[in-house]
């Protein structure tokens, strides 16, 4: 990345002009808005797929990460014309809107646009938007594996492991990958015929566990219920709601990222710190291992949710 503290680059004949390249978003390391742009730019080809036609959902930090954030949804009045797009229904917005104007990021020079934005996180929802716009139903299935303290990223990787037990008794494939904070997150590729049925199968699955190991799982949204335990969100499958993205950096004291984790590690993980990785790591893994998420994207793993998870019917 260039020195200078601003230049106009071409991106895949995208004129963009990037701005305040030196100035530090990671303080404990000196990690750059430079650096930030410059892993989005290297990282968009395992990036880009899983973001691909999701309206995109940016929490910025202008200053960086030990300063005030804030999320944006409409990008209406600054994206650049070349930026597609589209018009999603928000009612209930804080902001009193009934709709937003959504990026899609589908291409490198966007991906690199809301990176200059100093947007560290990206944040998706489990669904995706038709060629003309339209809400589509969810596609991804989503557990997001939160530990109360004392408990750890640990704790949650031995939940995941019997999420996965859970779901394959049903035909379906898990894919897990980390927060890049805390904890894990496990999702599964499904085709359904309501948006409301990836939240009612993922609660059944959460109310399963937590009723299964009562210290060890909780599935209930009391912060006061998770000392020491791990909660299973199923929530996040609500079609309001988004999750960070595959490969999205996320606002630490050091840039970590939300990596995507064979299974084999996450039965090895024994420490928190074997599970965390950082924009660096995650460009060498990336070079090494390609995209661990790739069975996410087509149809290969895809399988029909069923009205209720067949463990449901059994004790342990």
């Amino acid at each position: 990345m260039p020195g200078s503290n601003t230049v106009t680059v071409q991106v895949e004949g995208q004129r963009l002009r990037l701005s305040n390249l030196e100035k530090v978003l990671y303080p404990e390391i000196g990690f750059t808005k430079g650096a930030v742009i410059d892993y989005y730019a290297r990282v968009a080809p395992v990036l880009l797929p899983h973001v691909a036609d999701r309206p995109l959902t940016l929490r910025r930090y202008p200053e960086g990460v030990e300063a005030d954030s804030f999320f944006e949804k409409d990008v209406s009045r600054h994206a650049p014309s070349w930026v597609r797009t589209v018009r999603v229904p928000t009612p209930g917005s804080a902001k009193g809107a009934e709709a937003a104007d959504f990026a899609l990021v589908n291409d490198v020079p966007t991906l690199v646009w809301v990176a200059n934005l100093a947007s560290l996180e990206l944040h998706v929802p489990q669904w995706t938007v038709g060629p003309r716009g339209g809400v589509r139903d969810p596609d991804l299935l989503v557990f997001d594996l939160d530990p109360g303290a004392p408990a750890t990223v640990v704790e949650c990787c031995r939940v995941a492991e019997r999420l996965r037990e859970v779901v394959a008794a049903d035909g379906l494939a898990a894919f897990p990958k980390t927060s890049g904070s805390k904890g894990l997150q496990v999702y599964v590729p499904v085709s359904v015929p309501a948006a409301e049925r990836t939240s009612d199968y993922a609660r059944v699955v959460a109310e399963l566990l937590a009723r299964q190991t009562p210290k060890q799982v909780v599935a209930t949204m009391s912060k006061q219920a998770r000392h020491g335990k791990v909660f299973v969100d199923w929530s996040q499958n609500n079609p309001k709601k988004t999750t960070v993205a595959p490969y999205s950096l996320r606002a630490r004291s050091r840039p970590t990222v939300s990596t995507p984790v064979a299974w084999e590690e996450v039965e090895a993980c024994a420490r928190a710190e074997d599970v965390v990785f950082t924009a660096g790591q995650v460009l060498e893994r990336v070079e090494r291992d390609g995209d661990l998420f790739e069975g996410l994207l087509g149809d290969e793993h895809r399988r029909a949710l069923p009205d209720q998870p067949a463990a449901a019917g059994t004790r342990r």
